[in-house]
């Protein structure tokens, strides 16, 4: 194995995969490191980062929506002097973040021979140079050249150890492990392990240095001094965290210790919370708590809006950008019990703020909430389902407006016996019925649930099929449509009267009708009333499907295009864990595995198509997508936090919206891409004329929007000038205008 693998390599990368169209509504409340800079605290929290001015207050962020390059920090540091910062991923990727650009640094994931964990566990910047702590050992990171020098690989008799932490101190780099504190002159051996002195034998967790070097373990901290360990004075219970500073010494515990470089106390501070890390700012303690962002010590905290977790599952969204979005999990394709020790529960996003149920915090129960949806006739109350083995059932909570909290109201087991009836997923009617997919019940067979308002409780309608696994179901055209994962099949439930299970008509889409695969996992329904079906074997399309299902052989097929000259299948083999149909009659798809995909109405075209690599999306699994259809805004909801994306069809008809061209003018040296004309109707006839009059590009467009790449007839880009956009809508009734200056 070559030692000097990082520094052979030397890759950086530039990647823009950001735009103004995407946001992040990520959680950052688990604050991890952070520095101070002239009065601003720069905290790293699990998938971005945030900026807070002491003086003013202001705060503001930086993630992979504007301009990091991925998530899951695990490690950062700051150098205020050259105003240079270094995050560290979970997957051993990096950011070089300095005033002028973040350079994406990827050497150690892709480095070979080294096959265990790659997470940077902790950097440690003096200078130019940053010392970063990963499973192997330690490697120097040279950021000016934004590349690696020398690696150091802990390896005896064939084994790895980690370095958990490492500093700069004098000439020497000094690693924390779990055998003792090492050191090493930085110089032509330093790769070498056996070179290495181990100056304290033991298990030592952090460590730091400015004038003066500390470092602890879990229940001490001691100031090195040549050679002597001088134990800080303090009874610690499992330290967190040593910060130094020129100045002080900041040791977090249970409490935060406060030192003088001499090592003389100077006191102890809580702050009701645990904390990962502190510092002192303006003569003040901060915390970099786990639940809250920055506290100080008179209890107020700082931090971007955002859930309180990051993990989500699925998401319901409502007038005046109401949220609500649930935390649960699905494992091999089947819901179950994940079990998440934060047992986040759901969030609740008013339209300007985030709330979170103090009924989840502390909360002794299995917690696995599938979805959350408000109470149809009463909007300050909300449903969620438990889809857990023991406390499996529905809640109900009502919102306290003068605490911002939710209070529990009421538990409804459904009759339930450990295991069985665990709800999933909501759907409601026209009349406010409210309907619950229930799996396992009693016999194994899914059931419907209706919510008895009379009652106050829910009626649970049996059902005799095998299929213990149950999809959350999707209202339409006064039937549920529910998915069922466990079998291949599609359970289609007419219903006349809500609460009365004799005069329902329910219908199945077997593998006999088109179906592929052992399961189906989500459907969704276009403007044309066809269901598009997400099996985990692919895509299917039900035409007309309310009427089609009651057709003695419904047939649902998949999509076939054109690759290379061969019909192939669109989307074969893959699981469609969410499909979302937006105010154009396009459609989202989102692949287990595979990203996002933005298809044509009929699903032949792939207008987009996003993933982790290319965009802000934290991962490419995308377990929920919904449509702000007046608006246009997309949302992806992942485990590892939502993004947004702001689209360009908002909700289409017959008629014209407002119109809006851009960029516009359109400079060709700032932007080489197509322009975008959005706010059309939903077939729109379209003229491009020069100043002269001469038609130069004409085009219809269906969906609400028209992408122009400024090519005329021939093909060839056309002149500097203005042009005319002449539009009619499918009829004539309705015309509309626009200019684009184009600049070559």
């Amino acid at each position: 194995m070559s030692l000097g693998i990082l520094a052979s390599l030397q890759l950086t990368k530039a990647q823009v995969i950001s735009s103004k169209k995407w946001a992040d509504l990520f959680s950052y409340n688990n604050v991890l490191a952070m520095k101070e800079d002239n009065g601003k605290i720069i905290a790293a929290t699990e998938n971005g980062i945030f900026y807070y001015t002491i003086a003013s207050g202001e705060i503001t962020k930086l993630s992979k929506a504007n301009g990091l390059h991925n998530v899951g920090i695990t490690a950062f540091d700051y150098n205020a002097q050259t105003k240079t910062g270094l995050i560290g991923y979970a997957d051993g990727s990096m950011d070089v973040i300095t005033p002028d650009e973040i350079k994406y640094i990827v050497d150690i994931p892709i480095a070979t021979g080294y096959n265990g964990n790659k997470k940077v566990n902790h950097i440690s910047i003096t200078g130019d140079q940053a010392v970063i702590s990963v499973g192997y050992g330690v490697s120097i990171f040279n950021l000016k050249k934004k590349e690696f020098g020398d690696s150091a690989f802990f390896i005896s008799a064939g084994v790895y150890e980690a370095s958990n932490e490492a500093t700069i101190f004098g000439n020497k780099i000094y690693s924390v492990t779990n055998t003792g504190l090492k050191s090493h002159e930085i110089n032509n051996t330093f790769p070498v392990y056996a070179t290495w002195t181990t100056e304290v034998p033991g298990a030592f967790n952090n460590i730091d240095a400015e004038t003066e070097l500390v470092f602890s373990s879990a229940t001490s901290a001691f100031l090195y001094n040549n050679g002597t360990p001088t134990p800080l004075p303090a009874s610690f219970a499992g330290i967190k965290d040593v910060v130094v500073t020129s100045t002080n010494i900041v040791v977090t515990d249970n409490r935060i210790y406060t030192f003088g470089t001499n090592g003389i106390s100077l006191g102890a501070v809580s702050l009701g919370e645990s904390c990962n890390t502190a510092i002192m700012a303006g003569g003040k303690v901060l915390g970099g708590t786990v639940f809250s962002g920055i506290k100080d010590e008179s209890n107020n905290t700082y931090k971007p809006s955002g859930p309180y977790f990051n993990f989500a599952y699925k998401l319901n969204l409502y007038d005046n950008n109401q949220l609500l979005v649930s935390t649960g999990a699905r494992a091999d394709i089947y819901n179950f019990p994940v079990d998440n020790p934060k047992k986040p529960g759901f969030y609740y996003f008013t339209g300007t703020e985030w709330v979170y149920p103090s009924f989840f915090i502390n909360n002794a129960r299995q917690t696995n909430v599938l979805d959350a949806v408000f109470n149809p006739t009463n909007n300050n109350e909300v449903f969620f389902t438990n889809y857990t083995m023991f406390d499996n059932g529905v809640y109900k909570m009502k919102y306290n407006a003068g605490s911002k909290d939710y209070e529990f109201v009421k538990y409804y087991n459904l009759g339930a016996e450990p295991y069985y009836r665990r709800p999933v997923g909501f759907a409601t009617d026209a009349q406010n019925n409210l309907f619950v997919s229930v799996g396992f019940t009693d016999s194994g067979s899914p059931s419907i649930g209706i919510y008895d308002k009379g009652a106050d409780d829910f009626v649970v309608k049996k059902y005799n099929f095998a299929s213990s696994g149950v999809q959350k179901p999707i209202l339409h055209e006064n039937m549920l449509w529910i998915p069922l994962p466990r079998t291949n099949n599609f359970w289609v439930n007419e219903y006349k009267t809500a609460d009365n299970i004799s005069d329902d008509t329910d219908y199945m889409l077997k593998e006999s009708n088109g179906l592929g695969g052992e399961g189906t996992l989500s459907v969704a329904f276009d403007k044309s009333g066809d269901a598009w079906i997400g099996t985990d074997n692919g895509l299917r399309i039900l035409p007309n499907a309310a009427t089609e299902i009651k057709t003695p052989a419904p047939t649902a097929s998949p999509i076939v295009i054109e690759q290379n000259g061969l019909a192939e299948e669109l989307f074969r083999d893959s699981h469609i864990l969410q499909i979302e149909v937006d105010g154009g009659n396009y459609k989202w798809v989102s692949v287990e595995g595979g990203g996002v995909y933005y298809l044509s109405s009929d699903g032949q075209k792939t207008i987009k198509h996003f993933t982790k690599e290319n965009s802000p999306l934290p991962t490419n699994s995308i377990t929920d997508i919904k449509v702000d259809k007046k608006t246009g805004k997309v949302y992806f909801v992942t485990y590892n936090g939502i993004v947004t994306y702001q689209g360009d069809v908002a909700d289409v008809n017959s008629n014209f919206g407002d119109v809006l061209v851009y960029p516009n003018p359109v400079v060709y040296s700032n932007f080489k891409g197509k322009v975008t004309i959005k706010g059309l109707a939903e077939k729109t006839n379209i003229r491009i004329v020069d100043a002269a009059g001469n038609v130069v590009h004409s085009a219809v467009a269906r969906g609400g929007y028209y992408e122009w790449d400024l090519n005329n007839q021939k093909g060839t880009r056309v002149a500097s000038g203005i042009y005319f956009v002449l539009m009619t809508n499918e009829d004539g009734s309705d015309k509309a205008t626009a200019k684009i200056g184009v600049v070559n």
